[in-house]
């Protein structure tokens, strides 16, 4: 374990700003993300570092493994109250976003509609730039399963914008 606790501090800091956007990625609410950012930040710091481990990856499973624990409560909770799953606002009037911005809508409805494996990939090299490698480490999943997934994710985006070669 990592026990040098103002280089682990500074190591935090420095890895922050790209456990957030993944975390963002991952929640797709602001408030969200900081939220499992501040609960990621707070596990490290209680439960420590493996020595073996970068502290950056180890943050994004950490995150990950948070969201997804996350998930699985909220599923509970919306079995245990149906009623509370029924409420899904949020549409988008055409006539309210500029033509230059559909694309970005599209493209971004798109990737929401991705599964979540998908996602995970496409977020991981597209958004926080790690390699093909880095992402197989942190997601501990075969490099060429992430080169699966990604390309299988930029084809679903493709299909759904309407954007083919």
């Amino acid at each position: 374990m990592m026990n040098n606790k103002p280089d682990l501090e500074r190591e935090i800091l420095e890895a922050v700003p790209h456990v957030r956007r993944f975390a963002f990625s991952l929640t797709r609410d602001a408030t969200d993300a900081d939220d499992l950012v501040q609960s990621a930040i707070e596990r490290v710091l209680a439960r420590g570092v493996p020595d073996d481990a970068d502290l950056k990856k180890w943050m994004f499973r950490v995150c990950r493994n948070l969201w997804i624990d996350g998930l699985r409560a909220k599923k509970v909770r919306q079995d245990a109250v149906p009623e509370l799953s029924e409420a899904q606002p949020e549409t988008v009037s055409s006539e309210q976003v500029a033509s230059a911005s559909i694309m970005f809508a599209r493209t971004k409805d798109a990737i929401a509609a991705l599964p979540d494996t998908y996602r995970e990939v496409l977020t991981i090299i597209a958004i926080g730039g790690a390699s093909y490698k880095d992402a197989a480490a942190q997601l501990n999943i075969p490099i060429g399963t992430v080169m699966s997934r990604l390309g299988r994710a930029r084809a679903m985006i493709a299909d759904k914008v309407g954007y083919h070669d």
